[in-house]
Order: C-alpha cells, then structure tokens, then sequence
C-alpha cells in the first residue's frame, strides 16, 4: 500500500476510492471479455432460456449460504 494513502483523513480516503470507482465505472466498457469469458456467459444464458426459471433472490440465496456456515 502506498505510505501516503494512510495519512490522509478517512474522509479523504473515501473519497478517493469512490473517485476511483467512479473512474472504472465510466470506463467498463474498454474492458474486453475473453473467449472463454464469452462462452461462459452463452452456456449460462442458454441454460437460463432452456430452465425458464428466473432462479432465486439475493436474500434467499444468502439466507441459504448462511445457514450451510
């Protein structure tokens, strides 16, 4: 971690990683998927068209995961 980032106020620190995010965001778009990437995401949107279900919530998933802990 860079030393100087520490000595600034957490108000500051905050602020700079939401710039930061704010940054990536806005940029996303460069971000090139790779083949296998892309395959992945065409088996599962495939998956998803065959099943028809549109799955579980997040609160329900997590509630599932917490239980298993």
């Amino acid at each position: 971690m860079n030393p100087g980032i520490r000595d600034l106020p957490i108000d500051e620190r905050i602020q700079l990683v939401e710039d930061v995010w704010d940054s990536i965001a806005e940029d996303q778009q460069k971000l090139e998927l790779t083949q296998a990437q892309r395959e992945e995401l065409d088996l599962r949107l495939n998956a998803y068209k065959q099943d028809g279900q549109s799955g579980s919530d997040a609160g329900t998933v997590l509630e599932g995961i917490r239980r298993r802990l």
